[in-house]
């Protein structure tokens, strides 16, 4: 590595940034974790895609499994049990499981909404960064602002719960 190059590393991922150009930023990832990207991607397309089509049972059943196995590669499995098993999450791990087990013996429409009940209470904490993050992108920012939706993203954006 040259002069000119300056490394940071997180748990799984590499950083790098060249010195002249403070926006050249570069994720490194391993063989196992694109292959996580590429399985937690397919996962939200099944599951959108059965949601649109009417709560198929098959495509979201197949979406619930490739996300979550998706999941596992990208952070490991020890960091994702360790993620959904803390005590302070319990109950949206239960909820969130619990919906992909109902999905998956026949009830879609009931299964989803215990998912995405367990997804908003496990991801409560990530939702203020998500939305600093999104306030900052020039046309997504500005929608956020207008007057009926930035009350809503308000209150979505708040959270007291830690990660």
């Amino acid at each position: 590595m040259n002069a000119n190059c300056s490394m940071n590393t997180y748990p799984g991922f590499a950083i790098t940034s060249k010195r002249s150009s403070p926006t050249a930023t570069m994720i490194s990832l391993t063989d196992s974790q694109k292959i996580g990207m590429g399985l937690t991607g397919f996962g939200v397309f099944f599951l959108f895609f059965g949601m649109i089509l009417f709560f198929d049972k098959a495509l979201l059943a197949i979406g619930n499994i490739l996300f979550v196995a998706g999941l596992s590669f990208v952070i490991g499995l020890e960091r994702t049990f360790r993620f959904f098993f803390q005590r302070h999450k319990m109950k949206a791990t239960g909820f969130f499981l619990g919906g992909v087990f109902v999905v998956l013996i026949g009830w879609p429409i009931i299964g989803v909404v215990l998912e995405v009940y367990g997804f908003f209470l496990l991801f409560r904490g990530f939702f203020p960064v998500a939305v600093g993050f999104i306030r900052r992108i020039p046309i997504l920012g500005s929608l956020l602002n207008l007057p009926g939706i930035s009350g809503l993203v308000d209150k979505v954006g708040e959270s007291n719960a830690m990660v």
